[in-house]
């Protein structure tokens, strides 16, 4: 890196020595080069501080450093690169509190990524003054405090589509054909997050509600609030962000219901809702039923599909509908009832009056008890003749045939 030092004046206007293997520290000689515009030396193994003279670069449009071994603060000569338009520097060991003048002098930035780095304090309410952010990522730091309410007022986020014309203009004016089309080529790699509007503030220390003002930025496609501290409702309002098709709210506190408005955003691919202490029914919609039962894990008072707990309103048509079957059984069940006591009590009756009709007949009246075995020894005399006659004939049948 110290090769680049060798001179006086540079006419770089484009520098990217991106995914090699460059170490030691940033030189501290970028006076030299005041016309460059982007400058990638992401994905070094570069360390130490950001030199100030880094401010020198007063016409610079993207700056990435990202993926290094960067320390310290960023150095307040950045307010002077006042064209920047995309600042990366994630995955590194920056520190300190985000500044404020970020949001104050770079007017003109839209991509703004800090992940994984180590800035505490608060996010600066500054930053809402960045009309034309697009892409804002303070994921993965010691960020802390509330998320500001302003954040819902960021104009691009609050605007459907994005205006590729206005986010290139600062490169035409004064800049040579050669090197417009060099920038031009440069920024259709980034074009892609520019037109995917994302806030991506997870895995930080972020306390209180979600602002309702959030919900005003309907040109967001990707919201992470994901692994912070946040607490109270979902803001009913949710369902006004229809671009959304990420939305992760995962590991929070957050509680009440799910919001009825969010079965209205169709678009939703990834949604998690897992680790709070949600509550009630699930709403009804196409994208939250066909979504994996995991991302409601974590709320043992959410019920109703796609998970397997029912809720209680789901299982009344049940109720309802076995009270209307159970009339019937009912009804059944006493038309047996009263069949089966008229049958038994029938047949009651019926060996009362037989037995005493017979019985008390032969016990209280003498005539009929001798008629009667009168009738019986008669009967016995006339079986014995029958069985003696046929007896004898059924005899000489077996013996003629044997």
């Amino acid at each position: 890196m110290n090769s680049l030092c060798n001179g006086t004046s540079l006419p770089l206007t484009f520098l990217d020595v991106s995914y090699n293997q460059l170490s030691g520290e940033l030189p501290n000689c970028w006076s030299n080069m005041e016309n460059l515009q982007v400058l990638n030396l992401a994905n070094n193994k570069l360390r130490g501080k950001i030199p100030t003279s880094i401010g020198f670069l007063t016409q610079i449009a993207s700056l990435n450093l990202a993926n290094n071994n960067l320390t310290g603060a960023l150095p307040s000569s950045l307010k002077d690169c006042t064209h920047l338009m995309i600042l990366e520097v994630e995955e590194n060991n920056l520190s300190g509190p985000i500044p404020a003048w970020l949001g104050k002098r770079l007017a003109h930035l839209v991509i703004l990524n800090l992940k994984s780095n180590h800035f505490d304090g608060s996010i600066p309410s500054q930053l809402c003054h960045l009309e034309n952010l697009h892409v804002l990522d303070l994921s993965s730091n010691n960020l802390a405090r509330s998320i500001p309410t302003c954040l819902g007022y960021i104009t691009a986020m609050r605007e459907i589509g994005s205006q590729v014309s206005t986010i290139m203009l600062p490169f035409y004016g004064s800049r040579t054909p050669a090197g417009v089309v060099t920038i031009f080529g440069f920024y259709n790699e980034k074009l892609s997050l520019v037109r995917r509007k994302n806030i991506d503030l997870s895995s930080n220390k972020l306390m209180g509600e979600i602002p309702r003002e959030i919900t005003e930025l309907t040109g967001l496609v990707s919201l992470n609030l994901s692994r912070n501290n946040l607490n109270g409702e979902i803001p009913e309002e949710i369902g006004q962000l229809l671009s959304l098709d990420a939305l992760d709210l995962s590991k929070n506190h957050l509680s009440g219901q799910i919001p009825s408005s969010l079965s209205q955003v169709d678009r939703l691919e990834t949604l998690d809702l897992s680790g709070n202490t949600l509550s009630g029914k699930i709403p009804t919609g196409h994208r939250l039923q066909a979504l994996d039962a995991a991302i409601y894990m974590g709320n043992p008072a959410l019920c109703g599909a796609p998970l397997p707990k029912k809720c209680p309103d789901e299982q009344e048509p049940t109720i309802a509908r076995a009270t209307g079957d159970g009339d019937h059984q009912e009804e059944d069940q006493d038309e047996l009832i009263v069949f089966s006591q008229g049958f038994y009590v029938s047949i009651g009756l019926g060996f009362v009056v037989g037995y005493w009709g017979v019985c008390g007949t032969l016990i209280f009246s003498k005539s009929c008890r001798y008629t009667y075995f009168n009738i019986l020894n008669d009967m016995g005399d006339w079986i014995y003749v029958v069985i003696a006659v046929h007896g004898e004939k059924l005899l000489r049948i077996i013996k003629s045939e044997g």
